[in-house]
């Protein structure tokens, strides 16, 4: 017989804006063969959350609980789980449903959390620290002669992958919107950073390269920043749109990376490199080898209640974070 418990969860039963977050009642059953259930200690609070909730990323059905990563403890093992035990912290990205107390989840998508990363520390890295290995160590292999130019480089992605880049050895450029996070930037990694309220960042890019240019942009603005961050690479360079957080780029002919200078586009996403068992713990293995040496800190600047996730969305959404947020339930 299932043993069925009650616990609570976020719903979005309709898109729109934070007050389509729901907070509500529901039910957990047992993990079914090759799942685990897990009691969730600490929530992944992440830019692409609101694109589910507003319907800018559509799911395939409502309504549907959000949010791509958690972590916690393993309370129930399905049948044929062999690779891990109740008691076990884990933590996971890339599996929607992460609102909620608690939840089943395929055993081969969690990752075991090393004892010298903290839950709060997984649930906040799992997505942006994969992210920023996929950006750095995959799409375009950064080395101590790059010059790259990391968009919002004090957000909960820039933060991580700036500091990486940096224990590199690479040049780190970085825009942010306010002196505040131009000091955030500055003391995580980056060896110039642009305040875009107050200066061109093309014309500070071009001076910070002697007119050069840079290997690689990093753009997950989107709308706000397309297409100067073209203007930014040299010859052959490559930009990497990994977000939209000020809107959706507009379309645009592929010839415009010809008259540019043959540049090269990609718009990659984290599920692509973390599909196999065997990506997902290489990735974040990487992960955490560099926080366990802290060659990169990871800072959880603000927590809400996971049942207060409304709030957090307005706090996001109104750029009023830094670094990264996590709810907890």
């Amino acid at each position: 017989m299932t043993d069925v418990s009650r616990t609570h969860v976020i719903r979005v039963h309709d898109y729109g804006g934070p007050d389509a977050l729901k907070w509500e009642e529901a039910e957990i059953g047992d993990p079914g063969p090759g799942e685990v259930r897990i009691k969730q200690t600490a929530v992944g609070l992440n830019f692409i959350d609101t694109y589910m909730r507003s319907g800018l990323y559509p799911q395939d059905e409502l309504p549907f609980i959000p949010g791509t990563e958690g972590a916690g403890v393993v309370t129930a093992l399905g049948a044929s789980v062999r690779s891990l035990k109740v008691g076990r912290r884990v933590a996971y990205a890339g599996h929607m449903g992460s609102y909620a107390e608690e939840r089943l989840i395929a055993a081969d998508r969690v990752v075991r959390i090393p004892d010298e990363v903290s839950d709060e520390t997984a649930a906040a890295v799992m997505l942006k620290g994969m992210t920023a290995q996929y950006l750095l160590r995959q799409i375009y292999k950064v080395a101590p002669k790059t010059t790259l130019l990391f968009h919002a480089a004090a957000g909960g992605v820039g933060m991580i992958a700036c500091q990486w880049a940096a224990s590199l050895g690479a040049t780190v450029i970085g825009t942010v919107g306010s002196a505040g996070k131009a000091l955030i930037a500055r003391s995580h990694g980056c060896t110039h950073v642009i305040n875009y309220l107050e200066e061109d960042f093309v014309e500070k890019v071009n001076e910070y390269t002697d007119g050069e240019g840079v290997d690689v942009v990093y753009d997950s603005v989107g709308k706000d920043t397309f297409p100067r961050s073209l203007d930014c690479l040299k010859r052959r360079g490559l930009w990497v749109s990994f977000g939209q957080s000020s809107g959706p780029c507009p379309e645009f002919r592929i010839n415009l990376l010809a008259q540019k200078g043959s540049l090269i586009a990609t718009r990659p996403v984290l599920w692509d490199f973390i599909a196999t068992r065997k990506d997902l713990v290489s990735t974040a293995n990487d992960l955490f080898a560099l926080l366990a040496k802290s060659a990169v800190k990871v800072s959880v600047n603000q927590t809400f209640a996971l049942k207060d996730a409304a709030e957090a969305h307005r706090a996001m959404e109104g750029r009023q974070t830094t670094g990264s947020s996590v709810l907890i339930p």
